[in-house]
């Protein structure tokens, strides 16, 4: 039976005692078919909210109010490594499955390429902290607590060229507070989306691409998180009272996109449906998570209560757990995982300085049967492969020519035509000699 599964994470110490939770425990990873369970946990974590990141193989956790970040591995159930920051990490995402995006207290963006420990980091682009981080395949949105969001490409930021400067691609200024959450679009067209929510009450979505401001939604209170439908035909928001509202991009009489009508984008939207409520003290929804295929909702609430939302009856459905610890990330795992030709099996900790450029990957796609792909699938060389080696270094071969003697022939007749070319040249040079002793 296909099952989702969600990876979440806590803050600080466990609020009382508890006998279901362990005391140390601060990632816990959950099935939710047939029947919700956490099926392992990690420990020794303090996370803020966005500041988890969840790839394939590999958990990161940035550490409240510390310059580390805890990388525990997947597969064997532990913590793998600490690595150390030169400053205080705020936010965390991935790009892709090998680059770990970190956004700074001091308003700088750090990139790290976890298979081969390389460090790339930008000017101080923000003047405050970078409080949430969102990425495409190309494209790296950051938001801080200045109000203000960059967008990044993600190539000039990784180029090893020394040419590429590291300054954002333009600038998003239409908060007049801080930014608390980003989340990117699905689409990979040059039209797609971006939605942020700020402190001043407000979601505004952009196309990053161009810059251009699409909508702008007032609402009633704070919007502390937010996650997008998978189609990009709504985002959810969640607020400080629990409550979780839904605001739909496309009308369900109009064929058109409203998003993208230019008569409507400088006029703000006020919300006046009411939110959905859950009938239990759940205190604010600090981080939120949609289904696969967007049909039920889940929020994590700073009294350690994860909620479940029905979105077709757009209602409180159950509440799954109580961790009993404010719980600041709740990453959605798929249950279709793009499947990949490498992946880390050890993350290589970050570098300072410039270094030999190594990749430290496992191959886990089949090669096809070819002789090269026999080799790096076996352990150690097979005898057939190290006596054609050897024959081929120790002599030529009896019925082909050696290399040697290709380029020796190819050389000689390069000289050949040259040593002709030269002749002419010389007649040439004569005539035009004889004919210039001559005069007019």
């Amino acid at each position: 039976m296909l099952s989702e599964a969600f990876v979440t994470s806590i803050r600080a110490q466990p609020k009382s005692a508890h006998t279901a939770i362990a005391k140390d425990v601060g990632i816990y990873l959950h099935e939710l078919h047939p029947n919700h369970t956490i099926k392992s946990s990690f420990k020794k974590s303090s996370t803020p909210v966005n500041a988890l990141a969840v790839s394939t193989t590999h958990i990161f956790a940035a550490q409240a109010d510390k310059a580390v970040v805890h990388v525990y591995s997947r597969e064997r159930g532990n913590q793998e490594s600490l690595v150390s920051f030169p400053e205080r990490i705020q936010s965390l995402t991935l790009i892709g499955d090998g680059v770990l995006a970190l956004g700074t207290a001091e308003g700088r963006v750090i990139l790290w390429e976890v298979c081969t420990g390389r460090q790339v980091s930008t000017p101080t682009s923000h003047l405050q902290a970078v409080s949430c981080l969102a990425a495409s395949q190309w494209h790296l949105v950051s938001g801080s607590e200045d109000s203000n969001i960059h967008v990044w490409s993600v190539p000039r930021l990784l180029s090893l060229s020394w040419k590429e400067t590291h300054e954002p691609l333009r600038s998003l200024s239409n908060h007049r507070a801080a930014v608390i959450h980003l989340a990117v679009g699905h689409s990979s067209s040059t039209t797609n989306i971006c939605v942020s929510s700020g402190k001043d009450n407000t979601v505004i979505v952009w196309n990053y691409h161009s810059g251009d401001l699409l909508r702008t939604f007032l609402l009633s209170s704070t919007p502390l998180c937010l996650a997008l439908d998978p189609c990009d035909r709504a985002v959810y928001v969640g607020f400080e009272d629990s409550s979780v509202q839904l605001i739909e991009f496309i009308q369900p009489d109009s064929i058109l996109n409203p998003l993208y009508d230019t008569r409507q984008q400088t006029t703000p939207v006020q919300i006046t449906l009411p939110p959905w409520t859950a009938p239990l003290e759940a205190g604010a929804a600090l981080c939120i998570g949609l289904s696969y295929d967007g049909t039920y909702l889940l929020t994590g609430h700073s009294s350690g209560k994860i909620a479940q939302w029905d979105t077709g009856r757009r209602s409180f459905s159950a509440e799954l757990a109580d961790l009993n610890a404010p719980v600041t990330n709740l990453f959605m795992l798929a249950p279709f995982p793009e499947t990949r030709l490498t992946r880390p099996q050890t993350v290589v900790k970050p570098k300072l300085g410039e270094s030999n450029y190594t990749f430290t990957a496992q191959l886990t796609g089949s090669m096809g049967n070819s002789a090269f792909g026999h080799a790096v699938s076996t352990p150690g060389f097979s005898l057939e492969l190290l006596e054609d080696s050897i024959s081929r270094i120790s002599g030529p071969s009896a019925t082909s020519p050696s290399g040697d003697d290709k380029l020796r022939k190819e050389n000689d007749e390069l000289w050949q035509i040259i040593s002709e070319q030269r002749e002419l040249q010389k007649q040439t040079w004569d005539k035009y000699t004889k004919l210039k002793s001559r005069g007019p």
